[in-house]
C-alpha cells in the first residue's frame, strides 16, 4: 500500500515496528543477511531526531497497517489509516515536486524553512542585500518525502528548522532530469537539462554543443543558480548591487510562472512567437494543461508581450531558460558585456508590469 518512492530501509524499518516481523524473515524475503537489515533499522532509528523524518515515518507507520476500505462510514469520514496513505504523496508528484523544489535548493545561499504543525515549506535564499527572498513553496507532505529519501537535512534545530539539499538530493536531481531524455553535463554533481524550445527551426545550431545527426537542438537549463543571481552580486560604480531585490524578484516571478505552465501537460508549452533569433515563430498555447497551469501559462505570455520583441526574447531565455548572459549575447549578435544592460531594462519593465497588474509585491511565490 506504500509508495514506490519509500527507501527500502525505512520499509523494512516500518515492516518490523509496526508489524512485528523478525529481522532474519525480512533479511530472507530481501535476500540479504540479518546484520544488514539490523544496520538499516538502526539507521532509521537514528534520524527519527529530523521531525520532517519522524511525521513521515508515523505517516507511513499508520498507512503501513491499513487495509484498503470500499466504503466510507456512516458519518462519511475515512479510516484514520486510509486517511494518512491518502496524504501520502504517489511516485509522480514527488518527482514533479521534486524537479520544482531541488533545483532552487541548489541556488547559493537557499534553504528549506518549516516550522512545527505547519501545512507548508517555504525555500528562502539569502539577497546580494543581505535579506531573504521567497522562491518557492511546498506541502509537509513532500517535504517529508524527501527528508525521508535524504535529499534534504537540517542544519539547525528549534521551532523553524532549515534544510539544505544534500549530495544524494543532488544526485537524485540530476538521475530525474536524465530520465526525461536529457543528457547530463555540468561537473561536482550538477547537471544540466535541456529544455527544448518546442517548435525550432531545423536550422537551428549551438556551436557549443554541435550535434553531427542533424537533430534539433536544446537550450542548456542550469539546475545550479540563475544569472539574475549572478548578477545580483555584481556592484556597479556606486557600490551598489546590479539588480536590486524587486528586479530580481520580477525575475522569479516569470520563472516561477514559467515552470508551473509547463506541470500536468503532455505537450511541452510552445514560446518560439517570443524568440527573435535564429527562430522561426511557432504557435503558441499547449492543449491538456491544469487550470493552474493555464493560469500560469496567460500570466507568462501577458508579460513576455508587455516586454514586446528584443526585451521578451532576452526574458525568456536568462530568467526561464536560466540561459548564460554570454551564450545569450551570442545568438543574438550583441557586443560583449551588453545583455547584462538590456537584462535589467527588460527586469525593469517587467517589475512595472507586475506592479500594474498584481500590484506591489505580489502575491505569494510557489
Amino acid at each position: 500500500m506504500l509508495p514506490d518512492w519509500v527507501p527500502e530501509g525505512a520499509l523494512h524499518y516500518l515492516a518490523h515496528t509496526e508489524l512485528g516481523q523478525p529481522m532474519r524473515e525480512l533479511a530472507r524475503s530481501a535476500g540479504c543477511h540479518a546484520s544488514t537489515i539490523m544496520r538499516q533499522i538502526r539507521r532509521i532509528e537514528t534520524r527519527r531526531d529530523d521531525p520532517l523524518v519522524d511525521a513521515a515515518l508515523k505517516r507511513l507507520g499508520a498507512a503501513r497497517g491499513a487495509k484498503p476500505v470500499a466504503k466510507t462510514s456512516a458519518k462519511g469520514d475515512l479510516p484514520m489509516a486510509q486517511t494518512q496513505l491518502d496524504a501520502v504523496p504517489d511516485k509522480d508528484t514527488l518527482k514533479q515536486e521534486a524537479l520544482r523544489i531541488l533545483p532552487r535548493l541548489c541556488e547559493t545561499g537557499a534553504v528549506l524553512a518549516i516550522a512545527a504543525d505547519m501545512a507548508k515549506a517555504v525555500v528562502v535564499r539569502e539577497t546580494a542585500s543581505g535579506g531573504t527572498t521567497r522562491t518557492a513553496v511546498v506541502d509537509t507532505e513532500v517535504a517529508q518525502a524527501m527528508a525521508l529519501n535524504d535529499w534534504i537535512a537540517p542544519t539547525n534545530g528549534g521551532r523553524i528548522i532549515r534544510y539544505h539539499i544534500t549530495a544524494a538530493g543532488r544526485g537524485a536531481l540530476a538521475e530525474m532530469i536524465d530520465s526525461q531524455g536529457d543528457r547530463r553535463r555540468g561537473q561536482g554533481g550538477f547537471a544540466e537539462a535541456q529544455t527544448a524550445f518546442d517548435g525550432a527551426a531545423p536550422d537551428w545550431e549551438d556551436d557549443n554543443d554541435p550535434a553531427p545527426d542533424g537533430r534539433r537542438q536544446r537550450m542548456r537549463y542550469s539546475v545550479a543558480e540563475s544569472p539574475l543571481i549572478a548578477l545580483s552580486r555584481r556592484r556597479d560604480k556606486t557600490g551598489k548591487p546590479f539588480l536590486s531585490d524587486a528586479l530580481v524578484h520580477a525575475g522569479e516571478r516569470l520563472r516561477e510562472d514559467f515552470e508551473l505552465a509547463q506541470m500536468n501537460s503532455p505537450v511541452t508549452q510552445n514560446w518560439q512567437g517570443f524568440l527573435t533569433a535564429g527562430t522561426s515563430p511557432g504557435a503558441q498555447g499547449g492543449c491538456g494543461t491544469a487550470d493552474h497551469a493555464q493560469a500560469a501559462q496567460a500570466r507568462v505570455t501577458a508579460a513576455l508581450s508587455h516586454l514586446g520583441p528584443g526585451l521578451s526574447d532576452v526574458a525568456l531565455r536568462c530568467c526561464c531558460y536560466l540561459e548564460g548572459l554570454e551564450t545569450t549575447e551570442k545568438r543574438l549578435g550583441w557586443s560583449a558585456r551588453s545583455g547584462k544592460i538590456v537584462l535589467r531594462i527588460a527586469l525593469m519593465r517587467l517589475k512595472r508590469h507586475y506592479d500594474d497588474t498584481i500590484g506591489p509585491g505580489g502575491p505569494m511565490i510557489g
